[in-house]
C-alpha cells in the first residue's frame, strides 16, 4: 500500500493539472496532451517515480484521457453538423495504423529519448501556433492516394510519441488544405479518438518497472480519473472566458508557454 501522504500529494497535483488543462482546452480549443504530458512528467518526477519508463506512463495516461474527451467533443460538434465524416472514414485507417506504430516504438524507447522527441515536436507546434498564418495553404482540398496514407500515418505516429490527440497536428493540416477552421476543429476531435483508442490498448499491455501507484500497464488510473473529472468541471469555465475576452493574445501567450515547456524538456533530456 503506497504511503498515504504520497497519495494525497499526488491527488493534489492531479487536481491542479486537471483544472488547468480543462480551462486551457475550453479557452483556446487546444487539446490537453500538450499540457498533460509535461505536467504528469514533472509531478511524477517530484514524487520520485522518475523511472526509465516514466514518459511512457505520461503519454499513455494522457492518451487514455483523450479517448473520453474526444468522444464527448466529436458528439457535441456533430450535433452542430460540423464533423466531416468523409475525412474521418478515408483518413482513419491510416491515422490508426500510424498510431499503433507510434505506440510500438514508444514502448521500446527510453524515457529520455521520448523527452527529446516531445521537446522537438512541442517546440515545432508552439512556433507554428505563435507565427503560423491563417492564409497559408498547401492545396485546395485534402489529398488522397499515397499522400493521404503518408501524411495520415505520420500524423498518428507523431501524435502518439507526444501523447496528444488530433488537434495539434490535425487542425493546422486541414486548415492548410483549405478546410474551414470550425470544420477542421470538429473533425480533428474524431482524429483524437482514432489516435488514442488503439494506442491505449497497446500501452495497457506494457510492463512498467517503476510506476506511480495504481498503474495498469502504462496507464495511471488515478490520473486518468481525476483529469476526466476536473476537465468536465473546468472546461466550461474556459469556454465562458473565451466568449468574454479576445483569445488571440491568450493563444500567443499559450504558444510561448508551450515553447518554454518544450525547451525545458529538451534541457532535461540533455542533462543540463
Amino acid at each position: 500500500m503506497p504511503d498515504l501522504s504520497l497519495l494525497l500529494a499526488m491527488l493534489a497535483m492531479l487536481l491542479v493539472i486537471g483544472a488547468f488543462a480543462g480551462v486551457i482546452a475550453g479557452l483556446l480549443g487546444v487539446g490537453g496532451g500538450l499540457v498533460l504530458v509535461p505536467a504528469f512528467f514533472y509531478a511524477f518526477s517530484a514524487l520520485d517515480y522518475g523511472g526509465p519508463q516514466l514518459m511512457q506512463v505520461c503519454l499513455a495516461t494522457s492518451l487514455a484521457t483523450i479517448t473520453v474527451t474526444s468522444i464527448r467533443s466529436v458528439l457535441a460538434h456533430n450535433r452542430k453538423g460540423a464533423v466531416d465524416w468523409q475525412i474521418l472514414r478515408s483518413w482513419g485507417p491510416w491515422i490508426a495504423g500510424g498510431a499503433l506504430l507510434g505506440m510500438l516504438l514508444a514502448s521500446q524507447l527510453r524515457s529520455i529519448t521520448l523527452q527529446l522527441v516531445f521537446g522537438i515536436l512541442a517546440l515545432s507546434a508552439g512556433l507554428y501556433m505563435a507565427f503560423g498564418k491563417s492564409e497559408w495553404r498547401l492545396g485546395q482540398a485534402m489529398p488522397g492516394g499515397t499522400r493521404r496514407g503518408t501524411i495520415g500515418s505520420a500524423l498518428g505516429f507523431f501524435s502518439v510519441l507526444m501523447g496528444i490527440g488530433g488537434g495539434t497536428f490535425g487542425v493546422p493540416l486541414m486548415s492548410l488544405y483549405n478546410l474551414p477552421i470550425h470544420r477542421a476543429v470538429a473533425t480533428a476531435a474524431g482524429f483524437g479518438l482514432i489516435i488514442a483508442a488503439p494506442s491505449v490498448l497497446g500501452f495497457l499491455t506494457m510492463t512498467v518497472e517503476i510506476s506511480p501507484p495504481y498503474t495498469i500497464g502504462a496507464v495511471n488510473l488515478p490520473a486518468f480519473g481525476v483529469i476526466i473529472a476536473m476537465t468536465l468541471i473546468t472546461t466550461p469555465w474556459g469556454v465562458r472566458l473565451a466568449h468574454a475576452m479576445d483569445p488571440k493574445p491568450l493563444k500567443r501567450a499559450f504558444a510561448l508557454f508551450i515553447i518554454v515547456v518544450a525547451l525545458n524538456m529538451l534541457r532535461k533530456a540533455a542533462g543540463w
